[in-house]
């Protein structure tokens, strides 16, 4: 790219999540440049951790990118590519999927025209072209036009909106086949400064690890932001070795270097809360995330659901047949996962949750030659 290059694109908020929602034919057609020119308009690398010269704000949960396109399958209308960019490195993690952001998917194919929907409460099919899965999103249509505005409050957002409700179709395996891929409900890790601690490895939504909180010296009740760094690098310790277990890296290092995003890690306490069954927080980008991931929600209701996990014991046992409630760094999060028992494990028919969504701003983000 040796020229100014001005990329249609629309600021969006989905759930607790903010990023640049951009059509894929907007895009160069090599692809080899995408990363790049991405990673730039939102002002990464940057060492100081703000993204000053870009449209991140230094937040995990607003350094990201959705490229979306009319779907080329059948049963979806649109694809969504999710890319989750480093803030202080020049990568960004391809491997997984943003819950949050995908309820502002179909905001972004209805005001593109990729999907034209009936007034009505109607329902958008999205192709999760990171991991291979299906979420149907129902919302309300309005003459032509997706109504965002309403009085619907999710915790980690000042202003209500209208509700987007998200079903997450068969959501295990997205990394492994399995929900479970180590073959175990709890697992042992060895970190390698040769402690050893309980945790439950989920692969749903996106891969994920929970672990207790207080095998961290935490309460599960810590507020949102930066932590000590002897408490943050050993939790990294232990996501790298999870991920081994996990078979998503080779070894430690690896984890570390390719796969910095994902797996997440969650570390969970019981609530005292008569109104949650547990407490939880997740790591994102080296911090405690200010509310919860989609995607972490979805493999912690799954995890929830099965006795003889983590989460399930510090939940006081599976909560399955009912809606799951938890607290986060923002108050709380509600969700439920269908889950059945298949001939050779767990199955999980879909995990439901509501967010809302909307546009922020919609223009050309100005990318100066390399």
């Amino acid at each position: 790219m040796d020229a100014l290059y001005r990329l249609p694109a629309m600021l969006m908020r989905g759930g607790t999540s903010k990023g640049l929602f951009i059509r894929a034919d907007s895009l160069p057609e090599d692809t080899e440049q995408w990363e790049a020119m991405l990673l730039r308009a939102l002002g990464s690398p940057d060492p100081y951790g703000l993204q000053m010269d870009g449209l991140g704000t230094g937040l995990a949960s607003s350094s990201k990118v959705m490229i979306l396109s009319p779907s080329r399958r059948d049963d979806c209308d649109i694809d969504c590519l999710f890319g989750h960019a480093s803030i202080a490195d020049a990568r960004i993690d391809w491997s997984g999927n943003c819950g949050n952001l995908s309820a502002a998917a179909p905001l972004f194919a209805m005001l593109e025209n990729m999907a034209r929907p009936a007034d009505g409460v109607a329902t958008i099919a999205i192709w999760q072209a990171n991991v291979g899965k299906r979420i149907l999103a129902e919302l309300e249509v309005f003459d032509g036009q997706p109504v965002w505005q309403g009085d619907f409050f999710i915790d980690g957002v000042s202003f209500p909106g209208a509700p987007i409700r998200l079903r997450f179709l068969d959501p295990c395996g997205v990394s492994s086949g399995e929900l479970f891929p180590s073959g175990r409900l709890m697992d042992e890790l060895k970190l390698p400064d040769g402690s050893h601690i309980e945790a439950t490895l989920v692969d749903a939504g996106n891969p994920t690890v929970f672990v207790r909180a207080r095998d961290f010296g935490l309460s599960g009740r810590e507020p949102a932001g930066p932590m000590p760094l002897a408490t943050l690098r050993r939790l990294e310790l232990a996501r790298a070795t999870a991920a081994v277990a996990m078979g998503l890296a080779e070894d430690i290092f690896a984890a570390e270097r390719e796969r910095p995003a994902f797996p997440r890690i969650s570390f969970l306490s019981a609530a005292a809360d008569a109104e949650c069954q547990l407490n939880a927080r997740l790591l994102s980008m080296d911090r405690v995330h200010h509310a919860y991931s989609g995607t972490g929600a979805i493999a912690l209701a799954c995890a929830c659901a099965v006795d003889g996990t983590l989460p399930a014991e510090l939940a006081g046992g599976a909560v399955r047949g009912m809606p799951l409630t938890f607290s986060h760094a923002s108050g709380k999060q509600t969700l439920e996962a269908v889950l059945g028992r298949a001939e050779l494990g767990w199955s999980v028919s879909e995990v439901v949750m509501t967010r809302t969504a909307r546009p922020l701003m919609r223009g050309e983000v100005y990318i100066p030659p390399a």
